[in-house]
C-alpha cells in the first residue's frame, strides 16, 4: 500500500472540520477533488473512513483509528522537512578552505574578521589536504576556496589573490658546510641532493625544486616528502636540503635544522583561490577579503 502525504492531509483537514466544503477552503483545492481523493485513500484503505450524508459527516472506527497516526506522521514529514531545510541552509553558508599546512602569518583570523563583515551567514570550516594535491582540494571540489603556493597545476581553472609573497629559503643541518653563510647562491646549491614534493605536484614540485634556475641541470632528489613533519625529518636526517617559503620557516626549522636565504632564486608567492566558474557568494566574499587582506601587507 502506498499513500501519500498528501492523502494524509486532506484526511486530516477534513477529519478536524467534519466538512468537506471547509476542508477544501483550508487546502485550497475544490471540493470533488478532494471528494475524490479520500475515496482513493478509503480505496486503497479497504475502509471508510468517514460517515456522510446529507447533514453532517463523521469519523467511521476506522477514521477514528487513522487520525492520530495520520498526524503523527504528518508531524513527522514537517520536521524532517524543517531538518532538510536547516541543512540546506547549512551547506549554503558553510565554506570550505583546504590548506596543505596552515598558512599562519595572521591571515586566517584576519580574513575571518573581513569575511564576517562581508557575509555574516558565512561557516568557515578549515580542511587539511596532502601536499600531493597543489590545489589543496579545488580540482576535486571538496574545498571551496584554498590558500595555495603558486604556480597552480591548470592554472586558467583558477582564480585567486596573492596574499603573502617571500623570499625563499634553504633548509639544511645545522652542520652543514653552508649552515654558517649569511645567505647562498643557489648555484652553490645545485650539487646537493634535494627533497621534493610528490610527483602529482606537478609544477609545483618543479618550483620548489626551482627548475627554471637551474640551466638544464638535472636535480638529484634525496627524497620525496608529503608533510612538514617528514620534511624536518628528512633534512634532520641528512637526506637533503629543500627550498621553503620565509613565513613556513617555523614549521621546519627546529632543533638540527636552520634555514638561510637563498640568492638567484623568485620570491615565493601564497594566495587564496577559487575555482574560475565557482560564482557563489560565499566564495566570491572569501576572494574580496583575501584582495583587502593583501592589500594591507607591505610588500
Amino acid at each position: 500500500m502506498d499513500v501519500h502525504g498528501r492523502d494524509l492531509r486532506y484526511f486530516a483537514v477534513v477529519a478536524e472540520e467534519l466538512n468537506f466544503t471547509r476542508a477544501a477552503e483550508r487546502l485550497y483545492v475544490s471540493q470533488p477533488a478532494l471528494s475524490k481523493q479520500i475515496r482513493m485513500l478509503e480505496k486503497q484503505l479497504g475502509a471508510s473512513l468517514f460517515r456522510r450524508d446529507r447533514r453532517t459527516v463523521r469519523l467511521t472506527a476506522v477514521g477514528e483509528a487513522l487520525l492520530p497516526r495520520a498526524r503523527e506522521v504528518l508531524a513527522a514529514w514537517r520536521a524532517a522537512e524543517a531538518a532538510v531545510e536547516e541543512a540546506k541552509a547549512a551547506e549554503r553558508h558553510t565554506l570550505v578552505i583546504g590548506m596543505s599546512t596552515s598558512p599562519g602569518r595572521g591571515l586566517l583570523p584576519a580574513l575571518r574578521t573581513r569575511l564576517a563583515s562581508l557575509r555574516p551567514d558565512a561557516r568557515p570550516v578549515l580542511r587539511q589536504v596532502g601536499w600531493a594535491d597543489p590545489s589543496a582540494g579545488l580540482a576535486d571540489g571538496s574545498s571551496d576556496v584554498a590558500f595555495v603556493w603558486l604556480p597552480l597545476p591548470d592554472g586558467d581553472r583558477y582564480r585567486y589573490e596573492v596574499v603573502a609573497q617571500e623570499p625563499r629559503l634553504v633548509a639544511l643541518r645545522h652542520d652543514h658546510p653552508l649552515a654558517a653563510a649569511g645567505a647562498v647562491d643557489f648555484t652553490d646549491l645545485l650539487d646537493e641532493p634535494f627533497l621534493a614534493l610528490p610527483p602529482e605536484a606537478g609544477p609545483l614540485r618543479d618550483y620548489w625544486l626551482a627548475l627554471d634556475a637551474r640551466g638544464g641541470r638535472e636535480p638529484r632528489i634525496g627524497g620525496v616528502v608529503a608533510s612538514a613533519e617528514e620534511t624536518h625529518e628528512a633534512v634532520a636526517n641528512g637526506q637533503g636540503v629543500v627550498l621553503l617559503a620565509a613565513g613556513n620557516a617555523p614549521i621546519v626549522v627546529r632543533d638540527e635544522v636552520i634555514a638561510v636565504p637563498v640568492r638567484g632564486i623568485s620570491p615565493s608567492r601564497l594566495a587564496v583561490a577559487a575555482r574560475e566558474d565557482d560564482e557563489r557568494p560565499a566564495v566570491l566574499a572569501y576572494l574580496a577579503a583575501a584582495a583587502k587582506v593583501a592589500a594591507t601587507i607591505a610588500p
